[in-house]
């Protein structure tokens, strides 16, 4: 499985939004402020930001002193809405369509014995994404930017979410 740049690089600004302007009252936050924090353009960053407004994850405001803000507190949105508002689902009944040979129709249609596999594969992982929610991301410490060269783990967990998260990953 592989994450679009369009997710990673939307999450990450949706992250940006979430800790700066984290609800209806607060002050906006800029695009300019969300490209410069991820080190983005100001065009793809609005791109991403529309993407999130249409999803209703964010709500913008227009004017000089406009921007976006969160549509609603970051612990009640989760990192599956996040990324589904950002993409496709990684698994979608159009799949098999398009996986169809020189055919118009696959031919295991109706007897596919591996897509229930994809389909459990999408299960398992969002259970684990709905599980996270905005709020655990940003009380998340992050790992130091030199923690391999100072020898410590940079893929251990460091906090208890983390901790739950990894034993998921691990099949635990």
């Amino acid at each position: 499985m592989k994450l679009s740049a369009q997710e990673e690089y939307g999450l990450r600004c949706l992250l940006q939004v979430a800790r700066r302007a984290p609800g209806p009252e607060s002050e906006p936050t800029s695009i300019r402020d969300v490209a410069d924090a991820e080190g983005l353009s100001v065009d793809y960053a609005a791109k991403l930001l529309r993407i999130l407004r249409q999803g209703e994850l964010i709500d913008s405001e227009r004017g000089c002193g406009g921007g976006y803000r969160m549509a609603r507190p970051a612990g009640t949105v989760t990192v599956a809405e996040a990324l589904s508002a950002l993409d496709t689902p990684l698994y979608s009944t159009e799949f098999c369509e398009g996986h169809a040979g020189q055919r118009e129709c696959c031919v295991h249609r109706g007897k596919c014995v591996i897509s229930p596999v994809w389909r459990a594969v999408e299960a398992a992982v969002n259970q684990v994404l709905s599980g996270v929610t905005l709020s655990d991301l940003i009380s998340a410490p992050a790992a130091p930017a030199n923690a391999e060269r100072a020898g410590s783990d940079p893929a251990r967990p460091t906090n208890e979410r983390a901790v739950e998260l990894e034993g998921a990953s691990r099949g635990k």
